[in-house]
């Protein structure tokens, strides 16, 4: 896989097979090449990376979520930050609250979050 382009969906496999690193390498260049400014371009790859990697392993949540966004109007890149932001969000959470929950736990909250994100709370800035 040479190139990442939000708005089709990697080849799991081939996703997979990169190295973390070189799936945030290639969000970031991404991004870059589309001249797209953001206030830290290594975070928001690594957002990405973390969402396309979910759809790639086939999580459920996530891939439903995928789908009702785009049935939802938003174009895939927007879904992808739409989830994103529920992975940042879920991430924040779990630092400033210092919670023990153990992984099951913490995963069914990121999931439960995930199955009520729509296009429109993601639009309001609800996530």
């Amino acid at each position: 896989m040479k190139e990442y382009n939000p708005g089709c969906a990697p080849e799991p496999e081939s996703w997979l097979e990169l190295d973390e690193q070189e799936r945030i390498a290639l969000v970031e260049m991404y991004h870059r090449v589309a001249r797209i400014k953001l206030p830290n371009v290594a975070a928001h790859a690594a957002l990405h990376a973390i969402v396309e990697n979910q759809i790639a392993l086939n999580l459920e949540p996530v891939v439903r979520a995928m789908d009702r966004l785009g049935k939802e109007g938003l174009a895939r890149h927007d879904a992808v930050h739409a989830i994103g932001s529920v992975v940042a969000e879920h991430l924040f959470d779990i630092l400033k609250t210092d919670q023990n929950d153990d992984a099951a736990t913490s995963q069914a909250r990121y999931y439960a979050a995930v199955e009520r994100l729509t296009a429109a709370s993601w639009r309001k800035g609800e996530h």
